[in-house]
């Protein structure tokens, strides 16, 4: 990855692709299009390169996570569901090394008491949740201002 422009995964999980129209109350009304165009805009801003991808498949993510190592310096990811329940989300993480930050739209920590716990927080530099659509622009902000230093 030397000379290469600074590139961060940015990852959404299971069910993330119904944004919009799923459960509005608790994820609002930003559909995951308008999450990636203002990611977008932001990698831009802050001159750095984001590739995303969404999956329902967790087999998916832990192989976008490995293949990170080939040409990313940070990944963003909202686990969704996986958060809890996924062991190999997380083991992937750990293995790659890489600075992660773990978003969620909703502050999981005043929800049922099942999201109040994280696989991945313990392998991540930081947890960001509760500010809808900002806490992915909050993330990839950390993400950037880690790899800066």
């Amino acid at each position: 990855m030397t000379g290469a422009a600074r590139r961060i995964l940015v990852l959404h999980g299971p069910n993330l692709n119904l944004l919009g129209t799923r459960e509005p109350g608790v994820y609002g009304h930003t559909t995951l299009q308008g999450i990636n165009d203002a990611l977008a805009a932001l990698a831009s801003e802050l001159g750095v390169e984001i590739r995303t991808l969404q999956s329902n498949s967790e087999g998916a993510l832990v192989d976008a996570i490995q293949g990170a190592l080939a040409d990313c310096h940070a990944i963003l990811i909202n686990p969704a569901a996986y958060t809890h329940t996924s062991v190999a989300v997380r083991d992937a993480i750990a293995a790659t090394a890489l600075p992660t930050v773990e978003v969620h739209l909703s502050n999981v920590h005043a929800r049922e008491p099942f999201r109040t716990h994280s696989y991945i927080a313990p392998v991540a530099i930081g947890q960001i949740c509760g500010f809808g659509p900002d806490s992915y622009l909050l993330g990839l902000r950390a993400l950037v201002s880690r790899l800066e230093k």
